[in-house]
């Protein structure tokens, strides 16, 4: 496995984990009708600005064949107005992936890129039926709060964690 950081060529690769994944990821959860609508073209359209993105950070995860199976972001959402912080804001990882420790190298990668930015806090948000919450909560992050979001036409609740210590969190994982 390598982790490495992602390049503009990775967009399409990355679109495909994207919209595999949530449509494994959140069968039961998000409304089957809001899933199936997902696109590739528009998610390589979204990775190409996150990759290109300033102040945004792409990691990709490749299996020894070097294809792409899982990948992570993270930055400072626009929203986020808390002084040195930042946001993971995606770790995926292809169904057939999951459990083989890809995650948790993803993380690893992000919370040294925190590091390096100076970042003394980080927030993740994550639906509430979405298991990789416990994932999280496994290294350390805490529950701060929750709030309601619509996907489709499903009304939904959001988790939003964070953690207070990256050295702790790097050294767990």
């Amino acid at each position: 496995m390598n982790i490495r950081k992602a390049i503009l060529t990775d967009a399409s690769d990355i679109a495909r984990v994207h919209v595999d994944s949530w449509r494994t990821s959140y069968k039961n959860i998000i409304p089957d009708e809001f899933l199936k609508k997902l696109s590739y073209d528009q998610r390589t359209d979204l990775w190409t600005r996150n990759i290109n993105k300033e102040g945004n950070y792409v990691f990709v995860a490749e299996n020894d064949d070097g294809e792409i199976v899982g990948f992570a972001d993270c930055g400072k959402r626009e929203t986020n107005h808390v002084e040195h912080s930042g946001d993971l804001t995606s770790i995926y990882i292809l169904e057939e992936y999951k459990e083989t420790g890809i995650g948790k190298q993803l993380m690893k990668q992000l919370f040294i890129q925190f590091r390096e930015l100076g970042y003394l806090k980080v927030f993740v948000e994550v639906l509430e039926d979405n298991k990789s919450r416990y994932f999280y909560e496994k290294y350390g992050a805490e529950l701060i709060g929750t709030q309601s979001i619509t996907l489709g036409d499903a009304e939904l609740s959001l988790l939003i964690y964070e953690w207070n210590d990256l050295s702790e969190v790097i050294s767990k994982l």
